[in-house]
């Protein structure tokens, strides 16, 4: 990962003062020079304490000169993102004791190192022996080092106890092959690696944790709002023990390399409990880790803190306060449908609603609701669970996804026999749900019965509050981005805003997402047309005469509302 240094192309030290190097990169002036070398006479004094001291130059400019000084590089930690598998490599005591702290790994047998004072050689050889790496000094301001200590800190100390597992012993490896791996992932340095990469991801709020191989490192992303991010690489020689680190917290045989594995685990960092579902998969360079971050209280979200607008909100809670019928939430992977139907249940669970959901996994754990685990390879698909389900004198019904013709029918006869039935659907519009339930085979009259509300749904990322810019758009852009005839017109009164990146939002301009919502209530307009067979579009028509806002257009006003921003809106909504 690339950090934000002062790059000196000659690593060689300058004959030149410290004086004489501040008035070349324009700091102070040859009088405060004097000024300072007067009362330098007086009170023996450094010449960089002195000039901070009387705030012409910051700690910060003060440490790029001494690097300048010294010929090493100048790291700005304010900045920088670092590397916690570089940060374990010592223990904060040890950080503390050199003013020194290792932020990235150069290459695979050397780190680059920040330190208040680069030309401490002692310092370096004892890092050296510590750490086992090439030590690449470089310079920070020791306000900013001593701070980064006390963050990473911080991150390991958050990461809880987890649910380990022990290791099978049916093992396609040799025993000591197994005992080798198990001795690595034991270490003190592995160890801390692994939870502050969970615990960054965590802080970071990523939704994914995915540990990469390739050729010569070990890539580690991040997935924020829905885009991945790299976040560190790690040493090729350290990649079998993280890797197997994982696998034992999670359950999973770490001497099974050649077949893809699940499993589960928990966590809890900085006292909030994580739910991680783990998957591996074996790639050319050694098996791919994903790690999914469930963090339990997102299903406690209110449907108004999602992104609604409040006659779509208005709309949709019309439909699933009814005691029956179907409401489906539709949208590709990843656009937000569980997370709303969570909270849809939140509202709809009380102590005299008997709740049942049927999932594939079951992601969050909720109280007073029935969530069943399909389990296909035992005979428990989602039409087993909903025929098990029925028998049950439920109230409301969730289905994690309508996948087949068996499910749709069951779920489709119970909103028609007084159930509330809340389900998903890979379709790309709200109109077009109505016509996929037709091409599994469901008969268009029992559809247009059923169904009661169709939602369609994507994540756009929030613009963050602390750096998003405000910008004049011009006429001809409103118009290509399909902006309403109103704001066209008055096109000269429009602020839009644009993302710019800070430390807050890591440097992405969006911090956090809202949904995109289009609601089509279905009316007996569209239930005659669901029965005669039309196309989605020609639904899709009559569901905006009868005031429907499509996915565009909710976009676009959560746009002029300075929510999120013209981009955003173009990469999600096609």
């Amino acid at each position: 990962m690339q950090l934000p240094t002062e790059h000196i192309p000659q690593r060689r030290s300058s004959k030149l003062r410290m004086g004489e190097i501040l008035i070349e990169m324009g700091l102070i002036t040859p009088e405060q020079l004097s000024e300072a070398l007067e009362e330098q006479r007086v009170s023996h004094r450094r010449m960089g304490d002195i000039v901070v001291a009387k705030e012409w130059v910051t700690p910060s400019q003060l440490a790029k000169a001494r690097g300048h000084q010294l010929g090493v590089r100048f790291v700005d930690l304010q900045d920088a993102r670092l590397e916690a598998s570089a940060g374990g490599l010592i223990t904060e005591r040890d950080a503390r004791r050199y003013a020194a702290l290792p932020v990235s790994f150069v290459d695979d047998h050397t780190i680059l190192v920040a330190m208040v004072d680069p030309a401490n050689i002692l310092a370096i050889d004892d890092l050296r022996i510590l750490t086992g790496y090439d030590i690449e000094p470089a310079i920070a301001p020791e306000e900013d080092i001593f701070e980064s200590i006390a963050n990473l800190s911080k991150l390991e100390d958050k990461v809880g106890t987890s649910i380990d597992g022990d290791v099978p012993a049916d093992s396609r490896v040799t025993p000591d092959e197994i005992h080798d791996i198990l001795e690595q992932v034991d270490e003190a340095p592995i160890v801390k690696l692994v939870n502050g990469v969970i615990a960054q991801a965590v802080e970071d709020g990523a939704s994914d944790i995915h540990f990469e191989p390739q050729a010569k490192e070990l890539l580690i992303r991040f997935r924020h709002d829905g885009v991945l991010h790299e976040a560190m690489s790690i040493p090729h020689r350290m990649q079998s023990g993280v890797l197997s680190r994982v696998k034992i917290m999670a359950d999973l045989d770490i001497a099974e390399r050649r077949v893809p594995q699940d499993g589960r685990m928990g966590l809890t960092v900085g006292g909030k409990p994580i739910d991680m579902r783990v998957a591996s998969l074996p790639t050319v360079y050694g098996e791919k880790i994903v790690i999914r971050l469930l963090d339990r209280s997102n299903v406690m979200l209110r449907l108004e803190d999602l992104g609604f607008s409040e006659k779509a909100l208005a709309r949709y809670r019309k439909s699933f306060t009814k005691p029956y019928g179907a409401i489906l939430v539709t949208g590709p992977t990843g656009s937000g449908k569980s997370t709303t139907l969570y909270a849809t249940l939140n509202i709809l669970n009380s102590p005299e609603k008997n709740i049942i959901t049927v999932e594939d996994p079951v992601e969050y754990r909720l109280n007073r609701i029935n969530q069943v685990h399909v389990n296909p390879r035992a005979g428990l698909t989602f039409a087993a669970g909903l025929r098990s389900i029925l028998r049950c004198d439920p109230d409301i019904i969730m289905i994690g996804e309508i996948r087949d013709r068996e499910t749709a029918q069951i779920a489709v006869e119970s909103a028609l026999t007084g159930h509330l039935v809340l389900s998903t659907l890979h379709t790309n519009d709200a109109p077009g749900a109505l016509s996929r339930l037709t091409e599994m085979g469901i008969e268009p009259f029992l559809t247009a019965s059923a169904v009661d509300c169709v939602l369609a749904q994507r994540l756009a990322r929030r613009l963050c509050d602390h750096c998003k810019e405000p910008y004049r758009p011009t006429r001809e852009m409103l118009q290509r981005s399909d902006f309403p005839q109103e704001a066209v017109d008055g096109w000269e009164e429009v602020t839009l805003y644009r993302a710019v990146g800070c430390r807050r939002c890591n440097h992405t301009g969006y911090r956090g997402r809202l949904g995109i919502y289009e609601v089509m209530p279905v009316s007996e307009a569209i239930e005659r047309l669901t029965v005669e067979r039309k196309s989605a579009d020609e639904i899709g028509r009559v569901a905006v005469a009868e005031g429907m806002l499509g996915l565009r257009e909710d976009g676009i006003d959560k746009v002029l509302e300075g929510l999120t921003s013209v981009e955003e809106i173009a990469r999600v909504i096609v």
